[in-house]
């Protein structure tokens, strides 16, 4: 499969290859553009499998420095077989285009959850810290540094394994030399998150990817880096001459011992924090967290790859115990009614919180409509409804309306507007904003009595702003939503101001404030409030 010849780079390399096949594999879609490479979802049809095919930009393929450079990620990602690493399968070139072939990972990274959620809780938390400190002791072991942790870095599997990605910036060790596989730089990486090591460009070791990875844990419990600025350079010397502000004063209900692990993994002295990804997880073992597997809190001191790979593989109790609610709820949705089954799967989304979101979600690298079968038409709307959301695609909540057309009655409408909202989400979940906030403004100006669906489209609105940094338009809609608070029933209320995007919570405060404040504005008496049984989450 591999092309060892070299070929001049091809002109339209950098341009869509969506539907193109290069040798095995079937390109079906392109997922993400970056710096140095373009990422498609394509088939391998020899095995039958989806997998993440890397293209090298052709501009950056005119440079030998960077094909080695590319050549070189590969090949020592490849030597990171682990569990909790996304797996390099092959490095080639064809047709004049340089390419990796990856592990295709069903989830979304952490910093789309972090954007969505704000925070992680303890559990979950230390779920993710454990796998990701598994993958660093791997390859530590290999004598690989990856360089660059970071949330973007970080996939979220819908198994509820946690798999560290990109290995871009590695660099090796051998024979007591350090190999820069670079070429371009020493202290490449995201300012956001680099060490001070790092940054002044000395040398670095694992104990700087351990400062990386501290940084990702402030700001996954913290909800906010520990340090931010206006600029590149005022962030970098803020790592390197400032301490963070203390996580326990930004987290009240946070362990102590965890909030002390974060901070010692930011040491500014490398020679202060965790010498080994190692001394971390025995120091994480020994946290008092709810909701943690009996597994992992009884296993012994003496860790070894096998062992790391055993516990850190396991998921938590809690994770567990809300998937089989999940199934069980999916098992008869279709001998229940809307009422009791919807506030059933409420109860469930309120109490699971966090974890529970992660193992529900659709895949971030959505395959293309073209290759979803069709989606069959049920006797009933209702039916049609319970299908799309155990399909969860979105050709699938586009067959509610299109199967039975929402003009035709109240309840077509109803669930074509439910189908909608979660059409929306799909698209949120998969950073296709234009398209998310194209069915918001639908919900939004639909003409129903319930006005739930207008608040949901107004909220969703001013999320996607925010996500866009239009922060004026994201507060008038706000300020549209928090007219209709008081008309939407408490539990309904509690729902959508949990997915309220937490950049947008002081101003809805403020807001809400003020309108207390105001004479009250009440709907007249024969206002037709949003029924409980109504809630879906």
């Amino acid at each position: 499969m591999t092309d060892s010849a070299p070929h001049k780079p091809a002109d339209f390399s950098d341009a869509d290859l969506t539907g193109r096949r290069l040798g095995d594999y079937h390109l079906l879609r392109r997922l993400g553009r970056g710096g140095m490479a373009d990422v498609y979802l394509a088939e391998q049809e020899s095995l039958g499998r989806k997998v993440a095919f890397k293209v090298l930009k052709s501009h950056l393929a005119a440079d030998p420095s960077y094909v080695r450079r590319f050549q070189q990620e590969a090949q020592a990602a490849a030597a990171l077989v682990h569990a909790n690493i996304v797996q390099i399968h092959e490095v080639g070139c064809l047709a004049g285009i340089h390419f990796m072939v990856q592990e295709y990972v069903e989830g979304q990274n952490l910093k789309q959850l972090l954007d969505r959620q704000g925070t992680l809780d303890a559990p979950a938390a230390v779920s993710v810290m454990r796998q990701v400190a598994a993958a660093l002791h791997k390859a530590a072991q290999e004598r690989i540094i990856h360089r660059d942790i970071k949330p973007e870095n970080i996939m979220l599997a819908r198994s509820g394994e946690v798999k560290v990605a990109d290995f871009g910036l590695a660099r090796v060790e051998r024979e007591g030399q350090a190999a820069n596989l670079t070429q371009v730089g020493v202290t490449m990486g995201t300012p956001l998150y680099m060490s001070p090591e790092q940054l002044e460009g000395r040398p670095v070791d694992v104990r700087s990817d351990l400062y990386s990875f501290g940084v990702t844990c402030y700001q996954m419990l913290a909800g906010r880096p520990p340090f931010e600025g206006d600029s590149p350079l005022s962030i970098a010397v803020q790592h390197l001459n400032k301490d963070s502000p203390r996580l326990e004063d930004q987290r009240r209900d946070l362990p102590g011992g965890l909030c002390r692990i974060v901070h010692k993994l930011m040491a500014k002295r490398s020679e202060d924090r965790y010498q080994t990804a190692v001394d971390l997880l025995k120091d994480l073992k020994s946290l008092n967290v709810p909701g943690l597997d009996e597994t992992w809190a009884a296993a012994d001191d003496g860790w070894t790859a096998s062992e790391l790979a055993a516990h850190t593989a396991a998921r938590s109790a809690v994770t567990e115990q809300l998937a089989a609610v999940m199934q069980r709820e999916a098992a008869v949705a279709g001998r229940r009614g809307v009422g009791p089954l919807l506030a059933s799967l409420l109860a469930s989304f309120l109490l699971g919180g966090l974890l529970a979101w992660v193992c529900r979600l659709p895949p971030l690298l959505a395959v293309s409509e073209q290759e979803l079968p069709s989606v069959e038409r049920k006797a009933t709307v209702r039916d049609q409804y319970l299908l799309a959301a155990e399909i969860a695609t979105e050709e699938a909540w586009k067959s509610v309306a299109r199967e039975f057309p929402p003009e035709a009655n109240e309840q077509n409408q109803y669930y074509a507007l439910r189908a909608q909202q979660r059409l929306a989400e799909l698209y949120l979940q998969n950073d296709d904003l234009d398209q998310a906030l194209r069915c918001y403004e639908h919900l939004a100006g639909a003409e129903t009595a319930d006005p739930q669906f207008c608040a949901v489209g107004l909220s969703g609105q001013a999320n996607v702003y925010i996500l866009r940094d239009e922060h004026s338009l994201a507060h008038q809609k706000l300020a549209a939503f928090v007219q209709l608070l008081d008309r939407l029933p408490a539990e309904v209320r509690q729902v959508i101001l949990t997915e309220l995007h937490p950049r947008l919570r002081p101003e809805l405060e403020r807001l809400r404030r003020d309108l207390n404040a105001a004479p009250a504005s009440r709907p007249a008496t024969g206002s037709r409030p949003t029924p409980a049984t109504r809630i879906d989450p």
